[in-house]
């Protein structure tokens, strides 16, 4: 090969290498909050080690104010869950993960209700509230969800946290409204009661 070629085909390679990163990185985003587990470093949903990080009582961080608007138009304040075991999901209506999972966080969440368990989710990049409450709909859903098409509710965990940082992420907030479990990847019925019943269990 001439160098003349190979110049000319270094650019379309170059571009090519290009193109593919930018492919892999929007396939990782498509159910993934990016970043980096304090657990590991798989955020993605798919399985991998670092996917659940439990915090010891003395070390946990209160989780963030957040408040807004539901996915059905109304107010909606963690605050106001104080006192309460909440079991706080991050989800999309776009994304497969979430619809896998979605019977099992209703069957959880009708099942601990008596037990002060209170579910919320935080639906995220949906760009209207159409398709959300038609998920919420489908699924029986039984909890209210914050509407954060932007995700700016998500980046009031610091960093350096049990932040979620994967879609779907569930964090789990003990009574004194400090975050206690994170799981990122679908969670079901089993391993959620797995992370799940030990806060409850607490005094």
């Amino acid at each position: 090969m001439s160098p003349t070629r190979a110049d000319r085909r270094s650019p379309l390679r170059g571009a090519l290498a290009l193109a593919g990163v930018a492919v892999s990185a929007l396939a990782l985003s498509a159910c993934s909050g990016g970043g980096t587990s304090s657990g590991g470093s798989n955020t993605n949903f798919v399985g991998g080690s670092g996917e659940i990080s439990v915090a010891a009582k003395a070390d946990r961080r209160p989780a963030p104010a957040i408040s807004g608007e539901s996915v059905e138009g109304k107010p909606l304040n963690l605050a106001d869950y104080q006192g309460k075991v909440v079991v706080l999901n991050v989800w999309g209506s776009w994304c497969a993960p979430c619809r896998a999972e979605a019977p099992h966080l209703v069957k959880v969440a009708n099942d601990t209700k008596a037990k002060g368990v209170e579910f919320i989710g935080i639906n995220t990049r949906d760009s209207d509230k159409v398709n959300p409450r038609g998920f919420e709909t489908q699924f029986d859903i039984p909890y209210p969800s914050f509407y954060d098409r932007t995700g700016k509710l998500l980046l009031k965990f610091p960093k350096g946290s049990l932040n979620p940082q994967a879609i779907p992420s569930t964090l789990i907030i003990d009574r004194d409204g400090k975050v206690a479990v994170r799981i990122l990847m679908p969670v079901g019925e089993d391993k959620l009661h797995q992370a799940l019943d030990p806060i409850v269990a607490e005094k």
